[in-house]
């Protein structure tokens, strides 16, 4: 992607990214739940989420450092946010984490399931040691071998593993309903297009200063990597059912506050002033047809068309000028000293957008960030556990691809403020969703997870463990 001459070229392997990140987001979290003691599971794969956050927070601030950086080549319409060649940095340094962690790999153990499934016990047996204390190794060993031994049963008969059996096993077609449910809500409730476009949320909150966007959405990732570390310490303590449903709850009232945040300022956004306009040369056509252009706001500027831009006064929130958006037009705005907006407008309401912006990251990264990827790592019986984890992760990619793909479109079709509304609306179906079909899988042992969910259909009731013995954490 660094080295790309064409769009076409960058796309290309954009979707090789794609297709790595896709494997690797269910893969991973399958591989540390498989190779975790049960007591603190939930806890070693909400790591992986802040890890994942953590690269997201340093990202952004190589990006942020990498807006310095001078021409290094070409530039493509679609990226002429940054100096010309900045997004070949941007990209290519990824490269060099990436090769770490692939030399890395190579010192892991390999799975103690799929070392079973292959016939290579002693060796499985060997790294449960080192996993479990020695009193519990041999309930664990007798366990995986038993699971093990109904798996090989189950894919040596004649009825084949396929999605008509996976929907017939009840323990399996209740797990996919709450797995795949959860991870298609993540995504629902916007928290992709918060990351991905939170500069130019920053930019519609009347942030006009592609640096300041940035600067902005680097708290925004930082804020994601801290709620990451917060799951850590109470998923195992709180369980996985009740944090999701606290983080649903605060995403709810966060969107709220988003909404009537972006909603007031579109309502009063700084009106367009004629005489500031006259004093360039350049008015946006549409301003000049316009019937009543005494009534003209920066708001009413921006949707006329995208080829309009608003010069704020010097004071952001006295009338300013409609003009045709452009680099010159931008240039002559700025050496006024003045700001140039072309997706939000100037408001006194921007600060109350970004702490709804803020609270929606603090309340969805440790429940709904990484509580979707424990349930989906515990909940699959043991057999199924590469399909149904395949069948999810599926799941949630697309619904990253829609929501992520949509969002733009959305806030100008409908305005930001009923975007965020229509996010608010979903949250609140999931805290249904999660009251009444996800199970609480807190410190229950992954072999006895399939009898849990054989055992009632919907979860109204908080799951409470009933083990004995060495197996109660």
């Amino acid at each position: 992607m660094a080295a790309a001459s064409s769009p076409v070229v960058l796309i290309v392997g954009r979707v090789f990214v794609g297709i790595g990140v896709g494997m690797a987001s269910m893969a991973s979290p399958l591989y540390i739940s498989e190779a975790s003691p049960t007591r603190v599971r939930g806890a070693l794969v909400s790591l992986n989420s802040f890890l994942v956050t953590g690269g997201q927070f340093l990202s952004y601030l190589i990006n942020l450092a990498f807006t310095k950086v001078g021409n290094c080549g070409v530039t493509f319409h679609f990226l002429t946010n940054f100096t010309p060649g900045t997004w070949r940095w941007m990209l290519g340094v990824a490269a060099i984490p990436a090769l770490i962690q692939v030399l890395l790999m190579f010192t892991l153990p390999e799975s103690p399931r799929w070392l079973y499934r292959k016939g290579r016990e002693e060796e499985a047996q060997e790294i449960l040691k080192k996993i479990y204390p020695a009193e519990e190794v041999e309930g664990e060993i007798q366990a995986l071998k038993e699971s093990i031994d109904m798996e090989i049963k189950e894919t040596e008969s004649s009825e084949k593993v396929g999605m008509i059996k996976l929907l017939r096993t009840k323990a399996v077609r209740r797990a996919l309903y709450a797995g795949t449910g959860l991870l298609i809500f993540q995504q629902f409730v916007g928290i992709n297009t918060v990351m991905y476009y939170s500069p130019t949320i920053v930019q519609l909150a009347g942030f006009a200063s592609n640096r300041t966007a940035l600067l902005l959405s680097l708290i925004t990732s930082g804020l994601n990597a801290f709620g990451s570390i917060l799951s850590i310490y109470f998923i195992d303590k709180t369980g996985r059912k009740k944090l999701a449903l606290i983080s649903l709850c605060g995403v709810v009232f966060s969107l709220a506050m988003l909404t009537v945040a972006f909603r007031e300022s579109e309502m009063h956004s700084p009106m367009v002033s004629s005489i500031e306009t006259s004093q360039f040369n350049n008015t946006c056509p549409d301003y000049n047809a316009a019937v009543n252009p005494g009534k003209w706001s920066c708001m009413t500027c921006l949707k006329a068309s995208p080829s309009c831009g608003f010069c704020a006064a010097d004071d952001k929130l006295l009338p300013g000028a409609c003009l045709i958006s452009n680099d010159v037009t931008k240039k002559l705005c700025g050496s006024d000293h003045r700001a140039w907006y072309t997706r939000g407008c100037p408001s006194k309401y921007g600060w109350a957008a970004l702490t709804g912006l803020a609270l929606y990251i603090i309340f969805f990264s440790p429940g709904m960030g990484t509580v979707p990827w424990v349930v989906n790592s515990e909940i699959y019986p043991l057999r199924y556990r590469g399909v149904c984890g395949g069948i999810a992760s599926t799941a949630v990619w697309i619904s990253n691809l829609i929501v992520s793909e949509s969002f733009l479109s959305l806030t100008e079709a409908i305005g930001t403020a009923w975007t965020f509304m229509l996010f608010g609306i979903v949250s609140i179906v999931a805290i249904f969703f999660v009251i009444v079909y996800v199970p609480e899988t807190k410190g229950v042992p992954m072999e006895e997870v399939e009898k849990m969910l054989e055992q009632r259909s919907l979860q109204f009731k908080f799951w409470q463990k009933r083990y004995s013995g060495s197996e109660k954490q």
